[in-house]
């Protein structure tokens, strides 16, 4: 429309008495010209080759001057922006010669040469101007939606290992605590007549580990939960082993603690890992090995720390957690820290034994008193 409209300005605009007056014919040929411009963004080569031939045909017309080719300009420009490269080579090979044959006819001047070569370069140039900034703008846009992607997969990965993490933590924290209630608990009524005090002791124990697995998973929750309410519970540490041993022990299980070589100090997430692991260990034994006796060892080596938990049970149990669950996320847990797990039936079938291996670099070089 705004091409039609700059057409149409020199036949509306009065003209000199000794210049003819515009003709329809020479205006329907200046319209006729324009009309291919609606297909420009579709073949924009066949548009400027309609245009070209229409001004071709309005030369001989007695038709008003344009200060510009308008339609040419911009029909060129869309081939610039646009077209492929065959298009545009096309343009350029035919283009320029019939710029000089044009002109030729018209005014054969240098001033009309100069002129229609410096709107077709700067016209053409401006075309490829353009579509260098729309494959960029394109090759941008493209980099910044496979970086949200990115992000985007990442942040699943961080949701899912997050998850992991909490289902490891929620498996231990209850499967040990419902599984010393549970013995406690079968425990108690076979005493409550016979020996009161042992039945007291057992009821005492389920309240206690009751309460401290609810401490602990309030802990958890207080992690996820948002604001300054949040509960920071710290984490197990190896200290804490001794506690956990002795509320094993309250189950009748005779369980032994040893620390062997020089102690040095783990780093806290791989201490919460030792303690899990343990945790983790103790409670299968309660729950399906049937044994009497429990050890657990803590050998410090030069190049890191081996922890082993073996007992006298009935062996061949399928890993812990009899599922196989615990043995997953005792071997995730080693992975992250560039360990390794392992859990099965001793030789002679009488026992089972679960070891963790965690290399030096978890340890600090500061070394602490055993």
């Amino acid at each position: 429309m705004l091409v039609q409209a700059a057409v149409t300005i020199p036949f509306v605009v009065p003209r000199a008495p000794d210049v003819p007056p515009a003709t329809w014919p020479s205006y329907g040929m200046t319209t006729l010209a324009v009309v291919p411009l609606l297909w420009r963004t579709r073949a924009p080569l066949l548009s400027l080759f309609s245009i070209t031939v229409a001004g071709l045909a309005y030369l001989p017309m007695d038709g008003p001057g344009q200060p510009l080719p308008y339609n040419p300009l911009v029909a060129l420009f869309t081939v610039a922006a646009q077209a492929g490269v065959w298009q545009r080579r096309v343009t350029l090979c035919l283009g320029l010669p019939l710029i000089v044959v044009s002109t030729a006819l018209h005014t054969n001047t240098a001033r009309e040469y100069l002129s229609s070569f410096f709107l077709f370069g700067m016209v053409y140039a401006l075309g490829v101007l353009a579509r260098t900034r729309q494959a960029y703008t394109k090759a941008v846009e493209a980099r910044a939606a496979e970086l949200e992607r990115a992000q985007q997969a990442e942040a699943e990965r961080a949701a899912e290992r997050e998850r992991a993490r909490i289902a490891r933590e929620m498996h231990d924290i209850l499967s040990h605590a419902v599984s010393l209630m549970i013995v406690q608990a079968e425990a108690g009524p076979l005493v409550v007549r016979s020996d009161p005090d042992r039945a007291e002791q057992a009821f005492d124990a389920i309240a206690e580990a009751g309460r401290d697995s609810m401490v602990q998973l309030r802990r958890m929750l207080g992690v996820l939960k948002d604001g300054p309410d949040a509960t920071r519970s710290p984490q197990p540490t190896l200290s804490g082993l001794d506690a956990l041993v002795a509320e094993v022990r309250r189950t009748g299980l005779d369980v032994r603690l040893r620390r062997e070589g020089q102690v040095r100090q783990l780093a806290p997430d791989a201490q919460v890992t030792v303690y899990r692991v343990v945790q983790e260990a103790l409670t299968n034994v309660i729950k399906h090995a049937r044994a009497q006796t429990v050890s657990v060892r803590l050998l410090w080596r030069p190049d890191g720390l081996t922890v082993t938990v073996v007992d006298d049970g009935t062996g061949g149990r399928g890993g812990p957690g009899g599922d196989g669950r615990g043995l997953v996320g005792i071997r995730e847990r080693a992975a992250a820290h560039g360990g390794r797990a392992s859990a099965g039936p001793l030789p002679d079938g009488r026992g089972y034994r679960v070891a963790l291996e965690l290399p030096d670099m978890v340890c600090s070089a500061a070394e602490v008193a055993s």
